[in-house]
């Protein structure tokens, strides 16, 4: 065989070679893109409404609406994020409104041109101009005095001229020996002591304001109890009179005893709404009774409670989700039914959990914009959605 023959089998080879080489290529750039596709895959929401990502914010968390409009975000790290302009057509940037060295800076809430924080280890105040520029952040309390171990976030709300801070507590089920662990605290905006406003609440971290006025607190419960229990709570706190107990680590639902005989659960405070045992509810905001926003949503949901349920790692895995409550008279328009912990709400935005139990993302705060639209976000994929009724 002569050595030209020889020559041009092997390009022939070299030419077979490249092309199955370029077909490789091209399955690997198609299943890249497929992937990539399915990690872009979005929440669902229902017919008549649409989500669309606007923003990233690392570690996302709780979402407060500035008077002009613009959206404060804590994070699960040392600084408060600010997006400006989140209702218009191209959202900007988010950029760094204040920073606070006692991660997480989890908890945020406005009242006039104060920006409240609620970190690790206190609340504080961070005054801000018209520009939404940060002034020197101020020390109103300390919390966790006793060490930060536990529920490390501290969620604020802002009410009748008082300040209210959910403080988690630092174990599962214990008896603690910080006052300030397991409690919703009240102090004043301007700082001063601190007052227990409800006790024995294992990490309220859900704190919303409804259109009635009444500070309503989400709380993520136990476990280790029996399966499918405790169911986690939605509760009125300051349509109770006094301090309020809500019964952990021995009571909880209807005056139920967690595997103490002894236990005395007469006292216990019953909450008015439920979700499923370890729905952990992060976030919780009303929509207004009154809308007027181009974004409003449609009447059904007027005065409305959306609360952020995070899911959790119990298997099966319970899928993160944000279910709205519909309200009537400043209360759940259907009373807790204490067979059924899904009777009260429904699902507003899914699809976070796929059917393996791998998730797109976990939900957290929420938030109402000046026009209307719902802000959520994801502190797992740092993700701010921005939902809107369909126009057209």
């Amino acid at each position: 065989m002569s050595a030209g023959g020889t020559s041009g089998k092997h390009d022939g080879m070299s030419v077979m070679l490249r092309s199955l080489c370029a077909s490789c290529a091209l399955l690997a750039a198609l299943a890249a893109a497929a992937a990539t596709a399915a990690d872009r895959t979005l929440p669902t929401v229902p017919a008549g409404f649409t989500l669309e990502a606007v923003a990233h914010v690392t570690g996302a968390r709780e979402l407060a609406v500035a008077p002009n409009g613009d959206l404060f975000i804590g994070t699960l790290g040392s600084d408060v994020m600010l997006l400006r302009a989140p209702e218009s057509r191209n959202v900007g940037q988010p950029e760094t409104f204040a920073h606070i060295d006692e991660a997480p800076d989890a908890g945020v809430a406005v009242a006039g041109s104060d920006v409240y924080v609620g970190t690790r280890y206190g609340v504080w105040r961070v005054p801000f101009d018209a520009s939404d520029k940060a002034g020197t952040p101020v020390k109103l309390a300390s919390v966790r005095t006793g060490g930060g171990g536990g529920h490390s976030t501290t969620s604020v709300a802002l009410l009748d001229g008082r300040l209210y801070a959910g403080v988690g507590s630092s174990c599962n089920a214990c008896v603690e020996t910080d006052p300030t662990r397991a409690t919703i605290q009240e102090l004043a905006p301007s700082g001063g002591a601190l007052r227990a406003k409800a006790v024995h609440i294992r990490n309220a971290i859900a704190l919303a304001v409804a259109p009635d006025g009444a500070l309503w607190a989400g709380v993520a419960g136990q476990d280790e109890l029996e399966r499918g229990h405790p169911y986690e709570i939605f509760d009125a706190v300051t349509k109770h009179a006094g301090v309020v107990d809500y019964g952990w680590p021995v009571c909880y639902e209807n005056h139920r005893r967690a595997g103490n005989a002894d236990a005395d659960c007469a006292h216990q405070t019953v909450p008015s709404a439920v979700f499923p045992a370890y729905d952990t509810p992060i976030g919780a905001t009303f929509y207004p009774a009154k809308p007027t926003g181009r974004y409003a949503f449609p009447a059904a949901y007027a005065g409305g409670a959306f609360v952020t349920l995070h899911g959790s790692w119990h298997q099966p895995p319970v899928p993160p989700r944000v279910a709205f409550v519909p309200m009537r008279n400043g209360m759940p328009a259907t009373p807790v039914d204490w067979a059924d912990p899904a009777a009260q709400w429904r699902e507003f935005v899914g699809g976070f959990q796929r059917a393996d139990g791998s998730r797109i993302g976990r939900p957290t705060g929420i938030a109402v914009g000046r026009e209307g639209s719902l802000f959520v976000a994801d502190d797992q994929t740092g993700t701010i959605y921005r939902i809107r009724p369909a126009r057209g």
